[in-house]
């Protein structure tokens, strides 16, 4: 783990770098069927709302040491810049693309791939925005305080990005006074 200003902000601009470049020598690579393109990128997107959910429950809140105790730091001091180091999450990336690769077609691979890295990336900022930024619109509002209640109901929203899977396995938080 990094708790550096400099390594956070790199690894956001590499994350987002990794997924631009994936995405593009994808288009590069076949370009001749925008619409199942698109519907790959969004099955991508959807694979890594997936990712995020289980990591963020099963990993960051679980058993291994390593990554409970990183996140462990983020409760404590939620405006920290605890991350991992920047070069990680896109070699990570790049050996998921590699694997892809290896089962199929190149550009479907690329594409997938670089959905998923554009999923991470997007998640990584819209979690530094939701810590640091006070949002005016009320839709802007709501979707933050869906994280902040997370920071003090543990075991409950689990998605950044978004509460799909937090709705689908149960974890969603509902207020007592919702209930009654």
């Amino acid at each position: 783990m990094s708790s550096t200003r400099a390594n956070y902000l790199v690894g956001q601009a590499a994350d987002f770098v990794v997924s631009f470049a994936l995405l593009a020598a994808a288009f590069w690579y076949d370009h001749s069927q925008p619409l199942a393109s698109a519907l790959v990128v969004l099955l991508g997107l959807f694979i890594f709302s997936f990712i995020e959910y289980a990591f963020h429950r099963w990993l960051f809140h679980g058993p291994v040491p390593l990554f409970e105790q990183g996140h462990t730091l983020h409760h404590e001091k939620p405006l920290g810049y605890d991350s991992l180091p920047f070069f990680f999450p896109p070699i990570v990336i790049l050996l998921i693309a590699g694997a892809l690769a290896l089962v199929l077609p190149l550009g479907i691979a690329l594409l997938l791939s670089g959905a998923i890295a554009l999923g991470y990336a997007l998640y990584g900022f819209s979690h530094l925005v939701i810590h640091r930024r006070r949002f005016n619109h009320p839709l802007a509002r709501k979707w933050a305080a869906v994280h902040h209640v997370h920071h003090h109901h543990p075991d409950k929203n689990y998605g950044v990005t978004s509460p799909l899977w937090d709705w689908l396995l149960g974890t969603w938080y509902v207020s007592r006074s919702k209930v009654r």
